[in-house]
C-alpha cells in the first residue's frame, strides 16, 4: 500500500487519540484492508473489530485459531504471510512472537500516552489492550470466603472433589502456574499441581465457562478462571449462586495473577499505516471502553474505568511477576504440568 500523504497521516493521528471515532473517507479509501490472526475466541474480539471497521472503513479479514497454532503459521508463513496484525490473549506468548522476530518494533506516541510501560515490549512490538487476572469462582451456599486466603490453598486436602480447573492446554493454567513457578519455586508449584489433580478428580474443563458452570450448579464449590467469565455469567443469570474471589492478598500473599491480552504488528504486514490506526482505536479511550463494556475486562488505559460489577482496580494488589517474564517461564512450566500428569 502507498504511504499516506502526510496531512493525512497528521489528521489520523489526531482522530486516534478520540478513539477513531470520525475517519475521514480518504483515510479508510488508502487503508485498503487488515488480515488479523486472532487468538482470541471470535466471539470475544469480533465486536470491537467490527466497530473499528464501522468507523474507518478499513475492511477487517478474522482468523481465529489457539495462539499456539497461530505462533506456529506465523513462524513457517516467514516474510509471505498475510496476516497484519497479530492479536492474542497472552503476554507470553506475544513476548514469544517478538522473540521470534514475528513482529514489529513501532514508534508510536499515542500508545506510550495511553498504556503504561508494564503492559508494553520495550520497542513496543507487543501492545497490551486489556487486563484479566486469574481468580477463584465460589458457589455462595458451598464456601465462605474466609475459608480461602491464597489460590495454593486450594491444593490442600479438604477440597478434594470439590474443586473445578482448566486442563492442561490452557494457556491460562500455563500463565498461572509461571507466576507460581517464579514466586515460589519448583518444589512448592509441583506440589500445588499435585494438590490440584487431585482435588480436581475428572473435574477438569476445557472452557473456562464450563467451570463457572460447573460451580453455579453446585457440582464443585469452587473453580479457577479469569475472572470475566463470572461476570459474563451474572449478566446473563444474575441469580446464580456465585461470586469472585481476589486471592492471595494476605500479608506476604503473591497478589492476584495478572495477565493481559493484546497486539503486534506482523514484521511482514504490507499495511502498516492501517496497522497502527487499529491500534490507536483500541489503546484510545472509547476502544477501551469497549472491552471493559463488552467483555469485562479491565481496560489498561489509566482514565477508562471498568464495569463497576467488578472488584475495584485499586483495591487488590497483582502479582509482581513482570508479563515479559511469561515466555521465559513457559516452557519449564509445561514441564512441572507433565511430571505431574495434569490432563
Amino acid at each position: 500500500m502507498a504511504s499516506f500523504p502526510r496531512a493525512i497521516l497528521a489528521l489520523t493521528f489526531v482522530l486516534g487519540a478520540l478513539g477513531v471515532s470520525q475517519l475521514t473517507t480518504a483515510t479508510a479509501a488508502a487503508a485498503d484492508k487488515l488480515v488479523v490472526y486472532s487468538g482470541r475466541a471470535e466471539r470475544l474480539i469480533k465486536p470491537v473489530l467490527d466497530e473499528f471497521q464501522s468507523k474507518s472503513g478499513i475492511q477487517i479479514e478474522l482468523l481465529s485459531s489457539g495462539t499456539t497454532e497461530l505462533v506456529n503459521r506465523l513462524q513457517a508463513e516467514g516474510d509471505h504471510t498475510p496476516a497484519d496484525v497479530f492479536l492474542t490473549n497472552d503476554a507470553g506468548s506475544l513476548e514469544h512472537a517478538r522473540e521470534l522476530k514475528l513482529l514489529r518494533p513501532m514508534n508510536m506516541r499515542e500508545v506510550e500516552r495511553a498504556i503504561p510501560s508494564q503492559f508494553r515490549a520495550p520497542d513496543n512490538s507487543w501492545i497490551g489492550l486489556s487486563g484479566r487476572f486469574w481468580i477463584i469462582v465460589y458457589n455462595t451456599t458451598l464456601a465462605k470466603p474466609a475459608q480461602i486466603k491464597s489460590l495454593l490453598d486450594l491444593s490442600q486436602p479438604q477440597w478434594k472433589d470439590k474443586i473445578a480447573i482448566p486442563n492442561s492446554g490452557s494457556e491460562y493454567l500455563q500463565a498461572g502456574v509461571s507466576v507460581i513457578k517464579a514466586t515460589f519455586g519448583d518444589e512448592r508449584t509441583k506440589q500445588f499441581l499435585q494438590g490440584l489433580k487431585t482435588n480436581a478428580g475428572t473435574q477438569v474443563y476445557q472452557k473456562s465457562s464450563q467451570i463457572v458452570e460447573a460451580v453455579a450448579k453446585g457440582q464443585v464449590a469452587v473453580g479457577i478462571v479469569n475472572h470475566y467469565y463470572i461476570y459474563r455469567h451474572l449478566a446473563t443469570q444474575p441469580t446464580a449462586p456465585i461470586a469472585a474471589l481476589m486471592p492471595d492478598q494476605q500479608e506476604g500473599g503473591m497478589g492476584a495473577i495478572m495477565n493481559v491480552s493484546g497486539i503486534g504488528v506482523t514484521r511482514a504486514s504490507k499495511h502498516v499505516d492501517s496497522a497502527k490506526l487499529l491500534i490507536e482505536f483500541l489503546v484510545a479511550q472509547a476502544g477501551q471502553k469497549l472491552f471493559a463494556d463488552l467483555d469485562k475486562e479491565y481496560p489498561l488505559h489509566p482514565d477508562v474505568k471498568a464495569d463497576p460489577a467488578l472488584v475495584d482496580r485499586h483495591a487488590f494488589r497483582a502479582a509482581l511477576v513482570p508479563l515479559a517474564r511469561l515466555a521465559e517461564l513457559r516452557e519449564p512450566t509445561l514441564t512441572l504440568i507433565e511430571q505431574v500428569g495434569l490432563r
